[in-house]
């Protein structure tokens, strides 16, 4: 009885060794696990036109679908509406590029810059595996065409270990500079089309003389580039354009206006030196609006009103200037000054 049990227990033994090489010898011959290429991956977007002299990214403009990540994405076979080369957009540029993150804390230009460095890119990318299209700020149209010309038709290259797979004929059709926004300059002709803009906000400010509440169109806006260095100077002017102190507006918080340095403050304007462009990134800082894609300014002062009443007036700006340079923002009161003095 004992010798059965034993060979009983051997012949069990012997055969889940048996199913154990098997089993791993099968294992061994299953194929790797293969990345894929789904067919509803796809992009959303086919025509991109960034307004050349700032960097540009387009992104949510791709959906990955079921395709195994990461992907691999290459422009490839940049090329004129008419098929022939457009080396302007397959050569290598200097391009500044951010190595730390600006966190709009910095206390001085040389903290920014220590954060920026020159690359050598193509005017126009792919991010590698994120399929979002950047245009560098460096792209000018003194090179690149700009509409109403057709552009550029460009093909992508999307691939994982399992495959690739091509996209094509995507349209890029560039728009010309407009160094700051709100612009006054038309998309597609780059011509000027009035000299300055109204103010974002007009908040409780009295005419001098007609003791009328003044809006957004009795105050222009107007930028001028007037060198080649990099400072910010606000101006405010009366109907005949003769200055007017910015002192007046004595609740504005003159040290947190801007994200600049070395304020140089006269009856005449407030200058500050900064680092361009303004804001430096789509990051929302206290120095700009919520979205973080343009400077937010306020401008306030209180009087006395009727009635004892202490009465808070605002102007306001959202802004963005692109183009490095000495630049000066006025602010004109085409028809009569604020009312300052108490009643």
């Amino acid at each position: 009885m004992k010798h059965t049990y034993k060979l009983t227990a051997f012949s069990i033994l012997l055969a889940a060794l048996i199913v154990s090489v098997g089993i791993s010898g099968c294992l061994k011959n299953l194929p790797d696990d293969r990345e894929s290429i789904a067919t509803n991956t796809q992009f959303t977007q086919t025509v991109y036109s960034p307004v050349l002299g700032r960097n540009t990214l387009f992104d949510n403009n791709f959906s990955v679908g079921n395709s195994s990540q990461p992907l691999t994405f290459k422009i490839i076979n940049m090329r004129n509406r008419d098929g022939s080369a457009a080396p302007e957009l397959t050569q290598l540029f200097p391009v500044q590029v951010w190595t730390s993150p600006y966190l709009g804390d910095e206390k001085s230009i040389a903290e920014i810059e220590a954060k920026r460095k020159i690359e050598n890119h193509a005017l126009f990318e792919v991010r590698e595996h994120a399929g979002q299209f950047l245009m560098w700020a460096a792209a000018r149209s003194t090179f690149v065409k700009t509409q109403p010309d057709s552009g550029y038709v460009f093909d992508v290259e999307m691939s994982n270990s399992g495959g690739r797979r091509y996209f094509r004929d995507f349209k890029l059709m560039p728009l010309k500079e407009r160094e700051f926004e709100p612009s006054t300059l038309n998309a597609v002709t780059g011509l000027s089309q009035h000299t300055g803009l109204s103010s974002s906000d007009v908040e409780n400010i009295i005419g001098a003389k007609t003791n009328k509440f003044l809006s957004g169109d009795d105050i222009e806006v107007q930028f001028h580039k007037v060198g080649d260095g990099n400072s910010l100077k606000f101006k405010f002017v009366d109907s005949l354009y003769n200055p007017i102190d910015p002192a007046q507006f004595n609740l504005t918080k003159w040290d947190k206006l801007v994200h600049g340095f070395n304020m140089e403050k006269t009856n005449q304007y407030v200058k500050y030196t900064v680092a361009y462009p303004v804001p430096l990134i789509v990051y929302q800082t206290a120095y700009t609006n919520t979205s973080g894609d343009k400077a937010h300014v306020v401008f306030s002062y209180d009087r006395q009103a009727y009635g004892n009443i202490r009465s808070v007036s605002n102007l306001k700006l959202d802004f963005a200037i692109y183009e490095k340079g000495d630049w000066e923002i006025t602010f004109w009161f085409r028809n009569e000054s604020p009312k300052f003095i108490n009643d």
